[in-house]
């Protein structure tokens, strides 16, 4: 009997062209998970392919996805905790999740965003699926703050870069773990503007926070995927096939490990 799999995908702007191309490549070798748990872009593809959406599609639509679908100036500019104004991010994701529950979902699926007001996690295990994944990536001071059951939610990214123990929560009993900021804390060699340095300095925050989670929680996962993305910056939409590539690749290397663990 087959050991149940976990697909833990974790945040990172532009660079989650990476999950979509291990998905790709998990599921031209006949690899589905039975869970799956996402962050930011993790939850965007992860609620995507968990509402049945396939890598193939999903690769289809990302690649298509230009600035000016996600890019909104308006008159909120600046008015209400954010640079851009959520509409056409909200538009995106009713687009293609619809009115889809969590807990409808074809493959078990939860994931995280961050509460400004409590300070801790909140994870959506059930409810509108659409908005739960807006919630997940809603980049602080970009994008504007999603209101939630009295909560005010965040990029779970701020706390939990790849949510790993919450899908071994979930059951899962063979868990691979895909972070694709593994190497975010790299060197630069400018920081050449306000914003460029306000990013600089969340990234490697965040860096910091993940290798002390790591640290507490141990080794959960029994694989982690890193994808060797350098040089790219997960807030520019840029190199996606390339980043696709990178992943599809790494997916095809670590598809038999996977499959030996599970079976």
């Amino acid at each position: 009997m087959s050991k149940s799999l976990g697909l833990a995908l974790g945040c990172g702007g532009s660079r989650g062209m990476a999950h979509v191309g291990i998905l790709v490549a998990l599921e031209e070798e006949g690899i589905k998970p039975d869970y799956i748990t996402g962050c930011s872009i993790g939850a965007v593809v992860g609620g995507c392919y968990a509402a049945g959406i396939s890598a193939h599609e999903i690769r289809d639509i990302t690649l298509n996805i230009k600035s000016r679908d996600i890019v909104d100036f308006g008159p909120a500019f600046l008015s209400r905790l954010a640079l851009l104004r959520s509409k056409k991010v909200e538009e995106l994701f009713s687009r293609y999740l619809g009115d889809v529950k969590i807990e409808d979902m074809k493959i078990p699926f939860k994931c995280v965003a961050t509460d400004l007001l409590s300070g801790k996690l909140h994870v959506f295990g059930s409810g509108p699926a659409a908005l739960a994944v807006q919630a997940s990536c809603a980049i602080p001071g970009v994008f504007k703050p999603v209101e939630y059951k009295n909560k005010l939610l965040v990029d779970g990214g701020c706390l939990c870069r790849v949510p790993t123990k919450l899908v071994k929560d979930m059951g899962a009993e063979v868990i691979v773990a895909v972070d694709i900021l593994a190497n975010i804390n790299s060197p630069v060699s400018e920081i050449g503007s306000l914003i460029t340095l306000m990013l600089r300095v969340y990234d490697l925050m965040d860096s910091q926070q993940t290798a002390m989670r790591r640290r507490l929680e141990g080794d959960i996962a029994d694989i982690l995927l890193e994808p060797d993305i350098k040089d790219l910056s997960q807030y520019s939409i840029k190199d996606l096939e390339k980043t696709y590539d990178i992943g599809y690749k790494l997916g095809k290397e670590y598809a038999p490990k996977i499959a030996a663990l599970i079976d």
